[in-house]
Order: C-alpha cells, then sequence, then structure tokens
C-alpha cells in the first residue's frame, strides 16, 4: 500500500473555489474537509505527479484494498460497460474523437469503439498503459490530463471513475476544457456522495479512499462545476456497476466490521464467475456539453 510521506503539504484550500474548508473527520490519517463556501468535499493532501507514480502502482490494479483485486480479470465487464456507454451516447451525437482520461488496459475503450469511436487514451501507470497497446493495438500514452498536450482537440473528453482521482481538479478541468471542441462532450462516471449508502456509511463509505481518492462529488455540485466552464448537462443517471463475488469478499477483508467475517463466510459459497450489481445510486454518469460560440 502506498505510504504517505509526512512531508507532502495538506491542502486547506478548496481546489473548486479557493476558499478554506472545515475538517469534517480523517480516513486513513487524512483530514476530509468541506468548502464553507462551495460545499465541495476533498482531501487535505496536495499530491504531485511523483506520488501519483506510486499510487496507481501495480498493487492499485492487483490487490486487496484500494483499487481493483484484479483488473484483468474483470475485462469483460469494463469492455460491457465501454459498450454500453457507447450505446448510450448515441442519444447525444454522433460518433467522432475520444479522449479516454485514466484508460489503464483500454476495455471500457475498446467496448466504445465498437459504437465507431476513433479513441486514444491516456494513463498514468506505464505497465498497464502498456498491456492496451500490446494486446488491444490501443493509442494509450503514459500521462496524467493535468499534464497532458493542450494542441489536440476532441468531440469527447471520457472521464469514468477518475474524477476523483485528480492530483489537481483544477488543472484537469482546465485541460479538459482546451481539448473539447465547441459543442463537444464531457462524459463522467464518478461517486455520489449524496446517495443514500453514503449517508447510510458516513465516513466508512467505501469511496473515501484517499490518497487514491481526493474529491467527492454530488450530481448538484458537478454540474455547477461543469458550468462554471461553460459546459450544460444534457444528460444525467445512475451509474451500474457489474462485481464479481472475489471482489465482495475483498471488500470486506479490507473495510472490517462486526459483520466482515459472517458475510465473507456467506460469500465463500457462491462461486467467482458470480457478479452482482452495485447499488446503482452509488454512482452516477452525467453528460455535458461545451457552448459552441464562446467568446
Amino acid at each position: 500500500m502506498f505510504e504517505l510521506d509526512a512531508s507532502i503539504p495538506a491542502a486547506k484550500q478548496c481546489p473548486i473555489c479557493g476558499q478554506t474548508g472545515d475538517r469534517k473527520f480523517r480516513k486513513n490519517h487524512i483530514w476530509i474537509r468541506d468548502c464553507a463556501n462551495c460545499s465541495h468535499r476533498f482531501a487535505e493532501l496536495e499530491l504531485g505527479i511523483d506520488e501519483v507514480g506510486q499510487i496507481y502502482d501495480g498493487q492499485y490494479f492487483q490487490g486487496d484494498g484500494l483499487g481493483y483485486l484484479d483488473y484483468l480479470a474483470e475485462a469483460s465487464l469494463l469492455r460491457k460497460k465501454g459498450q454500453c456507454y457507447g450505446k448510450l451516447l448515441e442519444g447525444y451525437c454522433w460518433p467522432g474523437t475520444a479522449l479516454d482520461v485514466g484508460a489503464a488496459a483500454g476495455f471500457i475503450l475498446h467496448g466504445l469503439m465498437n459504437y465507431d469511436w476513433q479513441s486514444r487514451g491516456i494513463e498514468p501507470n506505464a505497465r498497464i498503459g502498456r498491456l492496451g497497446r500490446e494486446k488491444l493495438r490501443l493509442n494509450i500514452t503514459p500521462d496524467t490530463l493535468e499534464t497532458f498536450p493542450k494542441s489536440e482537440c476532441y468531440d469527447l473528453v471520457m472521464m469514468i471513475q477518475v474524477l476523483s482521482h485528480f492530483y489537481d481538479l483544477e488543472a484537469a478541468l482546465e485541460v479538459a476544457d482546451r481539448v473539447t471542441r465547441p459543442g463537444g462532450l464531457w462524459l463522467i462516471e464518478t461517486w455520489n456522495r449524496s446517495s443514500w449508502t453514503a449517508r447510510l456509511c458516513g465516513k466508512r463509505w467505501r469511496a473515501y479512499q484517499p490518497p487514491t481518492t481526493q474529491n467527492w462529488f454530488s450530481p448538484c455540485s458537478l454540474r455547477e462545476i461543469a458550468e462554471a466552464y461553460d459546459f450544460e448537462e444534457v444528460g444525467q443517471g445512475n451509474a451500474t456497476r457489474w462485481v464479481s463475488a472475489p471482489y465482495l469478499r475483498s471488500l470486506l477483508r479490507y473495510h472490517g466490521g462486526f459483520w466482515s467475517y459472517p458475510l465473507e463466510k456467506l460469500l465463500a459459497i457462491i462461486p467467482n464467475s458470480w457478479t452482482m450489481s452495485w447499488p446503482v445510486t452509488d454512482r452516477f454518469w452525467a453528460i455535458y456539453q461545451k457552448a459552441e460560440n464562446l467568446d
């Protein structure tokens, strides 16, 4: 697991509006704050590109806890997600060029390309991105959105479960704005901090996992952020995620708690091939369209 360097400075200002945030609770020895001005929730943490490389190493994609139990074993589920979003986008635009941010090995990207999108991906973990290039023949380069060249333009910027991971949220969104053509779209999927599961679990909610996650949104707060960049929300809904029995057992082992042991024993009788849907309110998707004419 990534060990936080004590020399890393704590971010006390909101990454959205720059105002001071109030401490709410601690998770993984890191304070989580709510902005006193815009109510954005963020981690009291200020990372750089070097720390990002450490966080999203091989263990994030294969191991109990903060990331995937076995990313490669979820290939078919992730490819299906890409196909679902390809189908969804048919109601909003024609296929064009797409940038997949945080593409990993490109399984979601691969599914999207079944709907005639010309796509490329960026991924901070060079090893997992190389797998997508070599096995799926995808155009995936080792990069983060914060440092991505602003000279390219796309009809779609896809940010599936990456918005909460940006180490510099303002810089990332500014680049996302610059590389989106007028009239182009952002497709975002992220955790819903206003969901009933988030309210029920409190600080034990699955999405509160700094340093891997650093920002948390509601549909309302994300809409306001997009509007600040002259993007209008044109679609929004609950995002379904299918997870495997081994993944659920991994979550129980990692999070602990009184009911973890008996529930893990109960899940032990379920075949590893079995999948179930994550609570549908726990994540949401949204599509935002950039204004056509910008002065």
